[in-house]
């Protein structure tokens, strides 16, 4: 794990090389073991390492062939890396490929002879997750790419004659090419749903590179080839007609993600697991038990001033396979004091993810420099209560005509009388002029709605925002799909980068396998009716845990934010709403009549409808970014 950056387009070797190590000095905090820059005439690659694999001088950044026309900046893991370097070293009966001269034990090096022998379809042959970057000094192209399900960054920005990206924003905004300007559009967005949708972020000329994508660049002619490329999409996998007994298919499952947890225990550097105790977590943490030779590192963190301990589930699963555990109490006071670095940790803003900042230095000071989390399980085999209501409302779809005029009139009524974000969502539901996925699925995940949006602010503008839906998949799959492109991308990927690469932390996520993805992605509704949450998943492997962990209802990791919000960080917040609401772009009246209603308890706005407009603005300030 590692942060990269690029430069495409200045001639000046010495400027370039500049602008690069300006990128890797933002990056710092990503790869505290080494730090490498790569110059050619038109080109500068930057990166800062993380060593986890092969952690001798011989894993170096940027990598360069022998020859030297190819060289690679890296960030993240291929799992299959092994199996993929024994193929290249042999030459296949009938095949004209060479044996690769491999000269070291990294994965990186894999990947660039990979990029040799089958150029962009390499990405067909990687298991992992990695943004990377080529430059083919022959042929003055430079090649970027991003896994499958985006569990690695890559942002960007271009105009007509210069191109640049790295793992971060903040990297690129340290070359000073681009002016600190917050798009108009994203802010409507980020005020909708607490975040900003790939491929748009809050920076008005930054894109990302969505997951599943690659660039080929020319050099010198910049502009017309900032064309991504789709190689792999979720949506891809369903309408499998076959049918085949349930118990195979549970069988199926527990084999993949089996073997998506064993591929992630390679490493070179001390390792354990994230163990929240619930079922997700308790599965991989199960699986690793089964797979090593060695007890498996867990930890847990809980904060019991919220009454949400996890240890005694936690403690359960430890106790079965007889883990080296580790529970961490965290104290309000505590939380508090870490506020301002997690703050500073956040190189894109969100209403959410402080968590993750403080699980992952936990982690970090436990002495492991890789976890294994549990993460993407949700998404996988709905367990989010939004997939029983999205496929009840598509099941009743046929009856919304009759229902919208007997429903809006109460619901409009009910919102009035007893006002909160359920009754809210409620009105908005029986406005809507379908009860189609396209409509109710970004309204189950808005904090407000477009037009809640853009009464907060001075501009109309915004995204048409729709989530891609095939008919060939079955309606889970549709909602998976749309969780794992959406909310899954946009929000828990991004926060645990950032947050736990803060800490130079290393977290893998065998829930998204894409082998395990693609399977349950392609099975029909009938394998994973959501009677219980995650039905197929603990048909699967749910033997593998204590009874207990079943017969539970979802919890999470909660931070009593309503309440400090209220007192310990009434000052701080009541300062970045004040300084929000005098900027441009913003409705001064509507935002401050907003935190006053939060000021009094009113229901219908509970502290997220506040939390991330603070931290929008406390993200402002420390860019200097302007609207």
């Amino acid at each position: 794990m590692c942060g990269i950056n690029g430069i495409l387009g200045i001639n000046d070797s010495e400027k370039a090389a500049l602008l690069v190590s300006r990128m890797n000095n933002a990056l710092a905090h990503r790869g505290p073991n080494d730090e490498g820059v790569f110059t050619d005439t038109g080109v500068g690659l930057g990166h800062r390492r993380l060593s986890i694999i092969d952690l001798s001088k011989n894993g170096h950044q940027p990598m360069t062939t022998i020859d030297g026309r190819y060289t690679i900046v890296y960030n993240g893991e291929l799992y299959n890396y092994k199996a993929l370097k024994m193929d290249m070293q042999r030459s296949a009966a009938g095949s004209t490929d060479a044996p690769y001269p491999f000269r070291t034990q990294t994965d990186t090096e894999v990947i660039l002879a990979a990029y040799l022998r089958w150029g962009v379809k390499c990405l067909g042959y990687f298991n992992g997750m990695f943004s990377f970057a080529i430059w083919d000094n022959k042929e003055r192209e430079l090649f970027i790419a991003r896994d499958r399900l985006g569990i690695k960054p890559l942002y960007y920005w271009h105009n007509d004659s210069v191109f640049a990206f790295a793992s971060e924003m903040r990297a690129l905004l340290e070359t000073g090419l681009m002016p600190r300007r917050v798009s108009a559009a994203s802010l409507n967005d980020y005020v909708s749903f607490q975040t900003v949708h790939a491929p748009h972020t809050i920076m008005e000329d930054i894109l990302m590179l969505l997951p599943g994508h690659y660039l080929l660049l020319k050099s010198g002619n910049i502009s017309a080839s900032v064309q991504p490329v789709k190689y792999w999409s979720a949506n891809s996998f369903g309408g499998n007609s076959e049918t085949k007994p349930y118990k195979e298919i549970c069988s199926n499952v527990k084999e993949l993600l089996a073997s998506a947890v064993e591929m992630r225990l390679v490493s070179d550097v001390p390792f354990g697991a994230f163990l929240s105790g619930g079922i997700d977590s308790g599965i991989v943490v199960a699986l690793m038990a089964q797979i090593m030779n060695r007890k498996v590192k867990t930890f847990t963190v809980s904060f019991g001033e919220t009454g949400f301990d996890e240890t005694p589930y936690s403690g359960l699963v430890a106790k079965k396979y007889g883990t080296d555990h580790q529970n961490i109490i965290l104290t309000a006071e505590s939380c508090l004091e870490k506020l301002p670095a997690a703050l500073a940790a956040m190189d894109h803003p969100g209403g959410d993810g402080i968590n993750s900042y403080i699980v992952s230095q936990a982690a970090r000071e436990q002495g492991v420099t890789m976890a294994l989390s549990g993460l993407g399980g949700d998404e996988l085999f709905a367990g989010y209560p939004l997939f029983k209501r999205l496929y009840r409302l598509q099941k009743m779809q046929g009856l919304q005509p009759l229902a919208k005029p007997l429903l809006t009139t109460p619901a409009i009524l009910l919102n009035m009388l007893m006002p909160s974000p359920a009754s809210a969502k409620f009105r908005e539901l029986c406005r809507l002029p379908g009860w189609t996925l396209d409509s109710t699925y970004p309204l189950m995940r808005q904090v407000y709605s477009y037009k809640e949006a853009a009464k907060l602010l001075n501009s109309n503008a915004g995204f048409t925002r729709s989530a891609e839906f095939s008919s060939q998949q079955g309606l889970l799959s549709r909602i998976s799909t749309a969780e794992l492109n959406h909310y899954l991308a946009d929000v828990l990927l991004r926060d645990t980068d950032q947050f736990s690469m803060a800490h130079a932390l290393e977290v893998r996520v065998p829930f998204l396998d894409h082998r395990l993805v693609e399977y349950v992605l392609g099975l029909g509704d009938d394998a994973k009716y959501p009677h219980t949450p995650k039905k197929l998943l603990v048909d699967a492997a749910g033997a593998l845990l204590p009874p207990e962990l079943l017969n539970r209802g979802k919890t999470g990791f909660t931070l009593p934010w309503n309440k400090w919000m209220m007192n310990e960080l009434l000052t701080f917040c009541e300062t970045n709403i004040n300084n929000l609401a005098g900027r441009n772009g913003f409705n001064r009246d509507k935002i401050l009549n907003l935190w006053n209603s939060f000021k009094r308890g009113s229901a219908s706005t509970p502290w997220y409808k506040l939390w991330h407009l603070v931290a929008l603005e406390n993200w402002m300030e420390r860019n200097n970014a302007e609207c």
